[in-house]
């Protein structure tokens, strides 16, 4: 009876042990994999800002980069996803200065027809002092839409003139190299945005 006893207490302890093991393994200090880490998106591009300078992806390495697609005369959505991309990062900063500082966020046109640098200018602005505005040719556009997997076309004529654009709606933040990491939710409140920002920003 006391063997058995004895040997039920063994079995009971080994099973803690491999729980805490199992515990240890998949506590805090594992470290969660990016969602988007190794995706094929982004690359090397060559566009100009709003500031009317050439610059290049390299001009912000060392820096993790929100890259939203959009453009400054979308009636409706860019501005709200815009608003709230801004909002976030704007409360990542004011919680933690240092993280804030290593975001650069990016806007990137889909209507180089009609976003010049100037337009860009007082479109990004409006939204965060530190937000970069990049336009380029319509080939410059089109090489860097497909590096990040944007779709977008042109609009029939609206009757009153000007058209409107479909385009891809996501907003994605990049590690320092330029290498994908996760999806942010621009389509919802700024805190979420900053939650998710803190998550992977290092």
């Amino acid at each position: 009876m006391a063997d058995r006893a004895m040997k039920l207490i063994a079995r009971t302890l080994a099973m803690f042990l491999i729980a805490a093991l199992l515990a240890a393994c998949s506590g805090p200090s594992a470290l969660p994999r990016a969602p988007l880490e190794g995706a094929a998106i982004g690359g090397p591009f060559t566009l100009t800002d709003q500031d009317g300078r050439q610059v290049s992806d390299t001009a912000y390495k060392g820096k993790y980069r929100i890259v939203y697609f959009g453009y400054t005369f979308c009636p409706d959505v860019c501005p709200v996803d815009v608003q709230n991309l801004g909002a976030g990062l704007r409360l990542l900063e004011k919680s933690d200065p240092g993280l804030g500082a290593k975001i650069v966020p990016i806007f990137i046109s889909v209507d180089p027809e009609r976003d010049t640098p100037a337009a860009l200018k007082q479109f990004v602005s409006a939204f965060h002092p530190r937000m970069v505005g990049l336009t380029g040719s319509p080939e410059a556009i089109a090489k860097v839409a497909k590096a990040f997997a944007i779709y977008y076309k042109k609009g029939d004529p609206a009757p009153g003139g000007g058209y409107l654009m479909d385009h891809s709606r996501v907003a994605y933040l990049m590690d320092p190299d330029g290498k994908p990491l996760a999806l942010l939710p621009q389509d919802g409140k700024p805190e979420a945005i900053a939650i998710e920002l803190k998550r992977w920003v290092k």
